[in-house]
Parts: structure tokens; sequence; C-alpha cells
């Protein structure tokens, strides 16, 4: 079996079965090549792992005694070793397996490349020899046909009786010349002939058979060599196993030397003490110099009588205490009832509700039974932007889940936008350096005002994204139930922040005390009682107004850009900040709207959980 005499007519096939062969070549190699790299990182890890877990010995005193933890220690030396193998494994395999491929393959290139070569020049040859016999033939008898009309006017001629002997002769002459340049073609034909049947004869018996067959012993050369790299490849992991075997005996060893009476035996001779135990103690009684005179009547109403203390003198000791983990203990007091609560005043004549006892399970009454404030805020400031008629470009005609959906699709094709006037603010760029680079090909000036107009777009994109970004954050913030949260916020607050005063109140301070809820007066509307604040928030942070806002919505407060204002309640999730003027006008702005910057340790800021 040859190549040479079976695919003498298939150079093109053998071309690529060879390519496919030092490909196949290549990716074993590159198999081998990331499997050394999951040896060296597994070896790697796995002293990483034996590094972190070996003990830092300092003195001899901290060295390991329990055989558990010796036998630990010896599993790590073993562990150790057995990563050092697993190194072993990965640079014999980059030795003997992935070094000599990459050196076969580059060998198994240049000669494949050279045979091809030689099939090349040789096919060239052939067809050389085949044009020129070609082109021999086709002169030939190109002649040929000259002759035969040379002779056909020189039989005319003759046979015209009008016809002069000059010109009989004169055609004889011509068909002599046509028929001596017609043998000589005819023999420069044979010649070609049999030159071309001679090399091809030796281009298909001998040259080509001798090219294939180098390409056939290059070939089976290659799979020999793979052959043995696979054998290679398992030999570099075969000739640590019987390393690996001792380092696994090792391990089982370690394991049976763990003796849990040894342990146990050495942590009585680490802890005994040698002291007895005590022993009991004698009663002693102290009662019998006690006066027996009074009665068991008597002591048990003076102690009944003692047991009676005013609830306010209590109270007022104790708020000036501090207890050992901040909080005292809450005072025995019957159920909660509106005659638990009273009235408090202040130096300015502001009254307010002060907690007697409970407050947290008053504020959570007051959050089932009593009207949130901000969602009235919201579902009012709601209903009059309904009122007004249908706004087209903030969607506030539609519900608010269409709101949103609307809102955001509209995002969504502002950002597109806003990439393609990007990509087109790029491309411009690199097409204005390159006319810069070389002004034969434009002017870099004549770019500038589509460049400008690109910018103005991105510009105008942005704003535009920034608007629906707050109208989305109010939508949010509205379904969210913004209102339920900030209400239940501050009665959290009332719980978690500073200590608790006797009168269920939380204070930073031992003399201060934190108002309750507004009293419900009878005389007060639901607008009052919605919206109405005892006093003004401390001011947490400030902020600086990036964009104008103009705040025509009820409860909203319009701000024009670079404007500082105080913020007084931090974005609750909604898209909305509170914040006041220093003429004591409040209102909420849009927070993407503004750059915050918040105080820290600010005194009587209000935190939200």
């Amino acid at each position: 079996m040859s190549w040479g005499t079976e695919l003498w007519d298939q150079f093109d096939s053998l071309d690529k079965h060879t390519q496919w062969g030092i490909d196949f070549l290549e990716r074993y190699a590159k198999f081998v090549k990331e499997r050394i790299e999951i040896e060296q990182n597994y070896a790697k890890q796995l002293r990483n792992l034996v590094k972190k877990y070996c003990p830092k010995r300092s003195s001899k005193d901290e060295e390991p005694r329990f055989t558990s933890c010796i036998a630990f220690f010896n599993i790590l030396n073993e562990l150790n070793d057995y990563a050092g193998q697993r190194e072993v494994v990965a640079e014999e395999m980059a030795h003997r397996v992935y070094g000599e491929l990459m050196r076969y393959a580059h060998d198994l290139k240049t000669e494949r490349k050279m045979h091809l070569q030689e099939g090349r020049k040789a096919q060239q040859y052939l067809d050389m020899c085949w044009k020129q016999m070609d082109n021999s033939k086709k002169k030939f008898e190109r002649e040929c046909r000259e002759a035969e009309k040379a002779q056909q006017s020189y039989e005319r001629l003759d046979n015209d009786t009008n016809a002069t002997k000059a010109d009989v002769e004169k055609a004889k002459q011509h068909l002599n010349l046509r028929t001596h340049t017609a043998d000589e073609n005819k023999n420069e034909y044979a010649a070609q002939l049999q030159n071309f049947n001679g090399e091809q004869h030796k281009h298909f018996y001998v040259v080509i058979p001798q090219i294939y067959k180098q390409l056939q012993e290059m070939d089976e050369r290659r799979t020999i060599k793979l052959s043995e790299c696979y054998r290679g490849f398992a030999d570099s992991e075969r000739k640590v196993i019987p390393i690996i075997s001792k380092c696994l005996e090792g391990m089982i060893l370690a394991a049976k030397s763990v003796d849990e009476r040894r342990d146990s035996q050495m942590v009585v001779d680490s802890f005994k003490s040698g002291f007895e135990p005590p022993g009991d103690f004698p009663f002693e009684d102290y009662s019998q110099h006690i006066y027996r005179t009074i009665s068991d009547g008597t002591i048990s109403a003076s102690k009944q009588e003692s047991g009676k203390v005013d609830a306010k003198t209590t109270v007022g000791k104790a708020k000036g205490k501090l207890w050992l983990f901040g909080k005292k203990p809450k005072p025995q007091s019957p159920p909660l009832t509106p005659t638990s609560l009273f009235t408090s005043s202040t130096p300015n004549g502001s009254q307010f509700l002060t907690f007697s006892i409970e407050p947290v399970h008053y504020c959570m009454n007051e959050i089932k039974t009593g009207k949130p404030r901000i969602p009235s805020f919201r579902s009012l400031k709601r209903g009059w932007s309904v009122k007004m008629g249908p706004a087209l470009e903030d969607f506030s005609h539609l519900p608010p889940e269409q709101r949103r959906k609307k809102l955001q699709q509209r995002i969504d094709e502002l950002n597109r936008e806003l990439q393609k006037e990007s990509d087109q603010k790029d491309a411009l760029n690199k097409m204005k350096d390159v006319y810069e680079k070389n002004p034969q090909m434009g002017d870099p000036g004549s770019l500038q005002p589509k460049l400008a107009e690109t910018m103005n777009n991105i510009d105008r994109l942005r704003m535009e994204i920034h608007k629906n970004e707050a109208w989305l954050s109010e939508v949010e913030g509205k379904t969210g139930g913004r209102g339920d949260r900030r209400h239940s916020s501050d009665i959290n607050h009332l719980v978690t922040q500073g200590r608790e005063s006797p009168e269920g109140s939380y204070t930073d301070d031992a003399n201060q005390e934190v108002r309750g809820p507004p009293q419900q007066h009878g005389h007060h509307n639901e607008f009052d009682d919605e919206f109405e604040d005892d006093d003004p928030l401390p001011a947490i942070g400030h902020c600086k107004a990036i964009y104008p806002f103009d705040g025509h919505n009820e409860g909203t407060l319009a701000m024009k850009e670079g404007e500082v204002l105080y913020i007084i309640e931090e974005d609750k999730g909604d898209g909305w900040t509170r914040a006041r003027r220093q003429n004591g006008e409040e209102g909420y702005v849009p927070t993407s709207y503004i750059d915050v910057t918040l105080e820290k340790n600010s005194k009587g800021a209000v935190t939200y959980i």
C-alpha cells in the first residue's frame, strides 16, 4: 500500500489530510498544556492550604501535644509531599510530552511545506510541457491549413487559361514554402509530443510517487509520535504513584495514631489543680438577737405602706440614672388607656403628648387607627394632577402601573438613542483625528458642526433621561407605599433612638424628652391632621441643586440650579428628598436633581429604619 500508486491523483486531498494531522497534534499539545496548568494550580492550592493550617511555632510551649493535633499536622506534612508529587507530574509532562510535541509540530510543518512545494513544482513543470506540446500542435494545424489553401490557389491558376506563366510560377513557389513550413511544424509537434509523454510518465510514475511516499512517511511518524506521547502522558502519572501511595499510607498511620485516652490524660495532667472539693457551709442564725415584740399583722401592714411610693417621684428619681445596659426595665403598669397620656408643655407655650407608659404599644395602636400623613399627601397630589388634565409628557393621566411602564419604556428608548449618539461622537472624533494626521483626506473643521450637534443631542438626551427617571422614582414611591414606611419609621425612631425615660419616651439626654404625635383637637380639619408638624425637623445635611425644578405640584419645593438647601429627611427609596430653605419653606425635591451632603453625628437627626 503506497500513497504514490493508490492516490496518484489526490494531491489536494493529501494536502488537507496532512494539515489536519498537524492540527490534531497541536490540539493534543494544547490539551497537555491545560492539564499541566491544572496540576500546577492544584499543587499550589494544596501548598497554600497546608501553609494556612500549619501551626506557627514561636516557642516550644505552643507545640502540639494532643495525639489528634499531632496526627493532623502529620497529615498536613504528607499532603505537602503529595503536592510536591503533583508538581513532579506537571514538570514531567511539560518536558517529556508538551515540549516534545511543540518541537515535533514545528518540524512537521517545515517538512510538509517542503514536500508540497516539490509536488507543486513537478505539476507546474508538467503543465508547462503540455502547453508547449499544445502550442506546437496548434501551430502545425494552422500551417497545414495554409498549405492546403496555397495548393488550391496553385491548381486554380494552373487550370486557368487566362493566367500568365508568372502568376502560376509565383503560386507554385508559395505552395512549396507553405508545404516546407508545415513539414517543420509537424516535426516540432512530434518532438514536443514525445517529450510531454515522457515527462508525464516520469511525473506520475517517479516524481509524484516519491513525494507522496515522503508525505506518507511523515504522517506515519506523526502517528507514532502521538502514540509515544500518549504513553509518556500516562507514565508521568504512573511514576509518582508509589510515592503518592506512601503519602496516603502516612495519612492512614497518622489517623491510627490518635489515642483518645492519652489525650484525656493529657488534659488531666495539664489542668489538674490537686485541691480537694470544698465542704458544706454551716448555717449561721442571726435572728436570735432580734427583739420579737412586733406582731406579724403590724409587720405586714408596715410593709404594705412602705411599698406605696409616689409614681411621679419614682419616675423623677429614675430619670437621671444610667443603667448598666443602656435601658431600664419598663415599670409595671396597668393596660394603656387614653387617660394614661398627659399633656406636657414647653417654655414657648406649645403643647404635646408625652407617653406615660408603653410608648411602643401606643404608637402601634396609632398606626392601626390613625390616618397616615404622607400617603394622604401623595394621594392628594395625585388627585390634583388628574384634575388638572392629562399631561402627555410625564404620563400623569395614566394609572400608576401604566405610567411606570410608559416611563420605563421611554427611558429605555432614550438610553438607546444616547448610545447611538455616543457611538456617532466616537466615530466623528476618530475621523477628526485621521483628518488631522492626514490633511489630504479631509478638513477636520468640516466635522465640527456635526460634532457640536451630536454633543447637544447627548446633553439633551441626558437631561431627558434624568427627568424621566425622576418621574419614574415618583411613581415607584407611590406604588411602594412611601407614606406607610415613613409613618412606621417615625414610630421605630421613638423606640430605637437614645435611652428610655421613665415616662416611656426615649431621649439622647437625661433631661430631654421626645415629643409624641400631636394631639388630635376636635376643631382641626383633616388637612391639618395630615400635613401639620409640631416643630421644624432638624437639618441633617445640605444639598446643592444640579438642575432647576419648577415644583408646581402640591408639597414639592421649587429650586434653581446651584441653590443650596437644608436636608431634613433623606430619600426613602421613592426618589424624593425633603428639604428646607433658609426662610423656613419646606417641600420635596427629586433626589436625582440634587447633590446631597449629610453631616456626621448631627444632633437630633431623624433616622428612619
